[in-house]
């Protein structure tokens, strides 16, 4: 789904590796709320910041930063590692950053539904937003025949992730069935369209949205840039130091 271009679903209990460098895309951290325990986050924006369960963390290295992410002794992380896909104008920017505490984010809660707002707005409940382009992120845990309607604004892209449990997807009269560990991308043309997520046994359900950026990709592990020639020039640049440092 434009403009994600990778989405890791981990569980971490140690030190997986160590600092690495990201350009030209966004590098997003969703701690789940079962996680345990702290999540030390360091970046070379100056940024050390130990994140808690359902935290939120948006790193937009845009022209490049390093960055380094490890559960503190005894902590147990799960959550979404995603890599967001920045516009070619953007990818020479100033990093930039945005530190979401689980406290923050507003939760939408009815018809055996309750939902976390992790980024972005649903239905006129407005979180935080993100320092690169608009994105919506909901984090849904529905109960036995829970259900929750979202409303989809034209033009816009949604990924959807079952990360435990089954669900399905209801939109324009279709139905698609979710299982635990499978993902599904709808691209929405019509206005006034919605999406009802829903499940008879309970299921813990991602919904991300964004407008697509339609530019092509050349990407090279955490670099993610939109020619080879500039992806090149950023392996340069990494090579010669010219990200920064942790402290």
């Amino acid at each position: 789904m434009d403009p994600l271009v990778m989405v890791d679903h981990y569980t971490m209990t140690e030190p997986t590796f160590g600092p690495h460098a990201h350009a030209g895309m966004s590098a997003v951290s969703i701690l789940f709320e079962d996680s345990e325990g702290q999540f030390h986050n360091r970046d070379s924006l100056g940024n050390d910041i130990d994140l808690e369960p359902g935290d939120l963390y948006w790193l937009a290295a845009g022209r490049g930063a390093v960055h380094d992410e490890r559960p503190r002794a005894g902590a147990r992380t799960h959550g979404l590692q995603v890599f967001v896909n920045l516009p070619a104008r953007l990818e020479h920017a100033e990093p930039d950053s945005l530190h979401v505490r689980a406290a923050q984010m507003p939760v939408v809660e009815g018809e055996g539904a309750r939902v976390r707002v992790v980024l972005g707005e649903t239905n006129g409940t407005a979180g935080a937003r993100s320092p690169a382009l608009p994105m919506t992120i909901l984090d849904a845990h529905l109960e036995g025949s829970g259900r929750y309607t979202h409303a989809l604004p034209s033009g816009v892209q949604v990924w959807v992730y079952a990360v435990d449990g089954e669900a399905e997807l209801a939109a324009s009269g279709s139905t698609l069935r979710l299982e635990q560990g499978k993902a599904r991308a709808l691209r929405v043309n019509a206005a006034g369209a919605s999406l009802e997520l829903r499940s008879e046994s309970g299921a813990h359900v991602v919904l991300m949205q964004g407008e697509p950026l339609g530019e092509p990709i050349v990407q090279r592990g955490p670099f993610v840039m939109s020619t080879v020639e500039a992806l090149e020039e950023v392996t340069a640049a990494y090579a010669g130091v010219d990200f920064g440092s942790l402290l």
